[in-house]
């Protein structure tokens, strides 16, 4: 099945970004939110970043006003009933995304496609609320953040998804001009189960006061080639999403790598997330980090 109309739920950094991509890619796009605040704050995110490409000249007017006709608010499940495809991204809360998933399967069309942008929890968690026609219809589809800039999307089939099911999902992440990779349906699949060890061994670092934060993340940086380090990385995630993350794969293995450290919960209690609050391991102003906040 081709897919062209989407519907996503949640506007926030990772829902605006698929939204977006997708808006671009030429799909018609609806996303909902669950108020009208959420709504504009995260459709201003969007129009933000094509204003800002129109000015760099980067795309035409009409290349910006052809997407904003694809894209559209809403804040009703029912205007989604059309979508070939629905994803979920919304916070790492299974009893949410339980209610969302319920919503959803009673509005969708029976061919259509569910996928959830979980970055943790497993796909066929969210089986139990679904009428069994809709289980070959279930995926994960995990973008990455920055989503319009990150090139890789995790596809992730349960046992009961469909060939038919995978082939117009990895027809979409070629759509969207990214790489598919399938992994399992397991509690982080393949990147976060990898990824979030490293950066909670780097929280260990700055905890145990073997380095700075500034020198931690210099010295993964220009000693691996890292884009960025990982206490740098943490915070542009967000530090609650790394503890949420961190949870459910301790849950689900047990291994003492996998367990939040003590400084990271302490980083959450406070309100220092990162990015998205202006404070974590750094200072930040907007989207650009500044100096080391004392830990």
């Amino acid at each position: 099945m081709d897919i062209h109309r989407i519907g996503v739920i949640g506007c926030g950094l990772m829902g605006s970004g698929i939204a977006q991509c997708a808006a671009e890619s030429g799909c018609d796009v609806r996303v909902k939110e669950a108020d009208e605040a959420l709504l504009v704050k995260g459709l201003a995110r969007i129009h933000g970043a094509w204003d800002r490409a129109v000015t760099k000249g980067k795309i035409t007017d009409d290349q910006r006003q052809e997407w904003t006709r694809r894209l559209q608010g809403t804040l009703l499940f029912t205007d989604l009933a059309n979508c070939d495809l629905v994803v979920e991204a919304i916070p790492e809360r299974l009893e949410l995304k339980l209610q969302t998933f319920a919503e959803l399967d009673r509005v969708l069309g029976p061919a259509a496609i569910l996928c959830t942008n979980t970055s943790s929890l497993s796909v066929a968690q969210l089986s139990p609320v679904l009428a069994p026609h809709r289980l070959p219809h279930l995926a994960g589809l995990h973008f990455f953040n920055p989503v319009p800039l990150m090139p890789l999307v995790e596809v992730i089939r349960t046992l009961a998804t469909n060939e038919d099911t995978l082939a117009s999902l990895r027809g979409l992440v070629q759509k969207l001009g990214k790489t598919a990779v399938m992994a399992p349906d397991a509690p982080g699949f393949i990147v976060n189960r990898l990824l979030v060890p490293y950066l909670l061994d780097a929280v260990r670092c700055a905890e145990q006061r073997l380095a700075t934060v500034e020198d931690i993340d210099t010295g993964m940086k220009l000693g691996c080639g890292h884009p960025m380090g990982p206490l740098h990385l943490s915070d542009f995630i967000g530090l609650d999403t790394m503890q949420s993350v961190a949870e459910v794969l301790f849950d689900a293995f047990g291994e003492p790598r996998f367990k939040a450290p003590a400084l990271l919960r302490q980083l959450v209690a406070a309100g220092r997330l990162g990015r998205k609050t202006g404070s974590g391991f750094y200072r930040w102003e907007g989207e650009k980090r500044q100096e080391a906040l004392p830990l």
